[in-house]
């Protein structure tokens, strides 16, 4: 017999006091980290290895110049996925379709048989992480869709020590794995943890809800139609123009990085300049808001640019010009990079803390600002340990663990707040779209920044570090001057209120 009064409903168990889906998209966005830091801890050093030791011999500034623009590619993919997502097959499933791209472009890469699989291997995992990383990111901020901005910043955060133990494993493993030449071993160990994440992820989505179960903009069976012949012919003259470049003898590896940096930097101008002309049912207030985010945007770029160097210029520096004898062990030059994501597992939740209590008396402005001063600080330091090493002399590793500790605390103070911001910022008709624009901010800095790491050849390392580093603390103190103004713009509180509070 049943009293006639209905069962409350069972509350799910939280994570960490977040929804329980956080854990789904923290565990999977852990694994595709692993992956993807493991490899591209040895990428730079496998492509310019000589071919007599297993590697690929390229010379070091078109490996970098290779690292640079694989890098770009995966977040500039980002913004064509968060396209499917938007219009074609919602979040959720374009997470699923680009996690299992991603473990086959390395199950290619863990192939034994010469450059072709690798070079197949890169443009998969580009494509899937295109697929993945805005989409499980706008799930993250579905989540949280009643809540409020501190809590949201906090769950970010959250997911971002996700990204970073992940990062931690993999940096671990994969190198230790390659020690000896063994890099299709190594690539292999990637590939396996992306298995893993996928199997999380396909286990944990009952977690989430009905967030991203569907497109929030689907084509129409006309518009879904035109995509595909629109799509079909694209690529097949893609396809044509690279095979007439080659069939001239103009091509060169060199050069195609150098064209794929010029598409990165164009692609966001022209997305921008897409989102600014017309109305794409974009409300003015929205318009409003991109204005700001056109201003964080731009602070990104720079920040990542010097940032992702880690994987090219510092682990260059790391193996020439740096002591790495650990108590009578020589540890691997993709190991000190390490000491990054071991402080952001350590820190992220006294970030995650301080920015939930501080609420918006620490504006996104603001942290974006904080973040480019203390990137351009770390090259600063870099500056005078590439000094010190000028005379061909290895130098304590104490001087690249400095750089990592001060990038950290840069990172925690821009990198989660990016991700809040763009989606707090996003117009409803293009929210996971614009979770791809914040990836493009990434793909412009590590696209540049591979080009730029050119100039080595003729400037000394101490002037190419300390060059960047003034950039970079220029970019902030001009972004901190317009703060005020910026978080006006993003429509925080009222213009007149903002007037008369003290400086943010």
């Amino acid at each position: 017999m049943t009293s006639g009064l209905s069962e409350p409903p069972v509350r799910e168990r939280e994570f960490f006091g977040h929804p329980r889906g956080l854990a789904t998209l923290f565990g999977t966005e852990m694994w595709e980290r692993f992956s993807y830091y493991g490899m591209r801890a040895i990428l730079v050093l496998y492509l310019s290895a000589p071919q007599v030791r297993g590697g690929m011999g390229l010379s070091e500034t078109t490996a970098v110049g290779v690292y640079g623009v694989y890098i770009a590619s995966v977040y500039l993919l980002a913004l064509a996925g968060g396209w499917l997502a938007d219009r074609l097959f919602g979040p959720r499933r374009t997470v699923l379709y680009g996690a299992s791209v991603i473990m086959a472009g390395h199950l290619s890469m863990a192939v034994p048989a010469g450059g072709t699989f690798v070079w197949l291997g890169l443009v998969l995992i580009a494509l899937g992480s295109g697929m993945l990383k805005p989409n499980i990111a706008a799930l993250v901020g579905e989540l949280y869709r009643h809540g409020d901005d501190a809590r949201r910043d906090s769950g970010y955060t959250l997911f971002y020590m996700g990204i970073n133990l992940g990062a931690f494993v993999g940096i671990m493993v994969v190198p230790w794995l390659q020690t000896g030449g063994h890099w299709h071993l190594a690539f292999g160990a990637a590939a396996a943890g992306m298995a893993v994440g996928l199997t999380q992820y396909v286990l944990g989505r009952r977690h989430l809800g009905g967030a991203g179960e569907e497109p929030d903009h689907r084509l129409t069976p006309e518009e879904e139609r035109r995509f595909k012949r629109v799509a079909g012919w694209g690529l097949g003259a893609l396809a044509a123009g690279l095979a007439l470049w080659a069939l001239s003898g103009t091509f060169t590896v060199d050069r195609f990085a150098l064209a794929l940096t010029v598409v990165t930097a164009a692609v966001p101008l022209a997305y921008f300049v897409f989102l600014f002309r017309g109305s794409h049912e974009i409300t003015p207030e929205e318009r409003t808001r991109l204005v700001a985010y056109v201003w964080l945007f731009l602070a990104a770029a720079l920040f990542w640019l010097i940032y992702d160097q880690a994987g090219s210029a510092l682990l260059l520096f790391a193996k020439k010009n740096t002591d790495l004898d650990i108590l009578g062990y020589t540890i691997p030059p993709g190991w000190v990079a390490n000491s990054n994501s071991i402080a952001i597992v350590v820190l992220a939740p006294v970030f995650a803390d301080l920015f939930l209590k501080a609420g918006d008396r620490i504006t996104a402005p603001v942290k974006f600002a904080v973040g480019l001063v203390l990137v351009g600080l770390s090259f600063v330091v870099m500056s005078m340990a590439a000094s010190v090493a000028s005379d061909g002399s290895r130098v304590s590793i104490l001087w690249l663990l400095s750089v990592y500790m001060i990038q950290t605390i840069g990172e925690l103070f821009l990198s989660p707040a990016g991700l809040s911001v763009t989606n707090k910022l996003s117009p409803r008709a293009f929210e996971n779209q614009m979770m791809g624009v914040w990836y493009l901010a990434i793909a412009v800095g590590d696209s540049v920044g591979g080009q730029v790491y050119r100039l080595t050849t003729v400037v000394p390392m101490p002037v190419y570090y300390l060059a960047l580093a003034l950039a970079a603390v220029a970019g902030g103190l001009l972004l901190l001057a317009f703060a005020r103004r910026v978080h006006a713009l993003m429509a925080d509180r009222p213009a007149a209120r903002l007037a008369g509070a003290p400086p943010a």
